[in-house]
């Protein structure tokens, strides 16, 4: 009778006997939670720790260091030749440096021509590939291949376009022959814009990737309304789409700035800089590398290029925080 009793009620069998000591009960796990061992610790604190300390040297002391140097002069041989001027590199640079505002010119250039063709001429190509054409991938791939190749490789590769003996112009128009050589790197009228044209040929590519981005996330509910209302293919991409990709208009401008004051690989590897390329990279790595090693004019020059370049990414970053804030 009492097995019987037991059965119908079992908490009865999980009840003590009056004297027992309470059996313990086992801890329920809470959720997947697990403590990290001494060797995940020191593993997790080793993987931050080196990454922090190599970006605060390379990048923020570098920085720093550049922008005191910028008030003094030295040679680069021993601590102690390091003197302090003022802003005597500055004057030096703005009033008697015959380099310095035709280098800020052609910066200024590049900028404006980066804009004006190789920019419209990739939103156009990511237009056409969004379209979903035939053979898209392999287009795509076609146009991005120059974004993905060095710029010294590039410049090496338009250096042959560019020959005035063998190249493949000259021998297109036929100026090959003695006497009928354009010398496209050489002529300081000419190479400025020839060097263009092999960056306007990579950033178009890059343009192309950034802008087909963008399009991907145009709700196609809007094309399809504005079909609906009669529109055309290019009154809706004037009236729909094209304003919806301010967000991705905003990073191409910013990318298409910083493109511009960055522009080095590719003059130094055409003339070095010389002959009218000059650009304010090239001058930094000249005065501070080169044979006359004035490293506090360099450094000056290099804070000069720092504050147009804050000048345009601070805006930007306030805006994007605005944003991120107000979502």
């Amino acid at each position: 009778m009492s097995t019987d009793i037991t059965k119908e009620i079992p908490e009865a069998a999980a009840v003590p006997p009056p004297g027992a000591a309470p059996a313990k009960q086992k801890k329920v796990p809470q959720g997947h939670r697990r403590l990290l061992t001494r060797r995940d610790r020191l593993t997790l604190g080793v993987m931050a720790t080196l990454p922090t300390i190599l970006h605060i040297a390379l990048v923020w002391v570098t920085a720093l260091a550049s922008i005191a140097l910028a008030f003094t002069t030295w040679d680069g041989i021993g601590f102690d030749s390091i003197q302090w001027v003022g802003l005597q590199n500055f004057k030096e640079l703005f009033e008697q440096n015959p380099q310095f505002w035709p280098a800020v010119q052609h910066n200024v250039i590049w900028f404006v021509v980066l804009i004006v063709i190789p920019t419209p001429l990739g939103l156009f190509l990511a237009v056409q590939l969004d379209k979903k054409i035939r053979f898209s991938r392999v287009y795509q791939t076609a146009f991005f291949l120059p974004v993905v190749l060095s710029m010294a490789v590039i410049g090496f590769v338009w250096q042959l376009v560019y020959n005035p003996d063998t190249g493949l112009i000259n021998s297109i128009i036929g100026a090959n022959e003695p006497g009928k050589y354009i010398d496209w790197i050489g002529d300081p009228d000419l190479n400025l814009w020839a060097i263009l044209v092999a960056a306007s040929w990579r950033h178009t590519g890059y343009m192309m990737i950034l802008y087909l981005a963008g399009l991907k996330g145009v709700d196609p509910s809007l094309r399809e309304a504005s079909a609906i209302d009669g529109a055309n293919e290019w009154q809706t991409f004037k009236n729909v789409v094209f304003p919806t990709l301010r967000p991705t208009n905003t990073i191409v401008l910013v990318v298409t700035i910083i493109e511009a004051l960055r522009a080095f690989d590719l003059v130094y590897v055409f003339n070095g800089g010389a002959e009218g390329t000059e650009l304010l990279s090239i001058l930094v790595t000249n005065n501070i590398v080169g044979e006359s090693s004035r490293i506090g004019y360099g450094s000056a020059i290099a804070v000069v290029l720092l504050l147009i370049s804050l000048v345009v990414i601070i805006p930007y970053l306030v805006s994007t925080f605005r944003k991120e804030r107000r979502a």
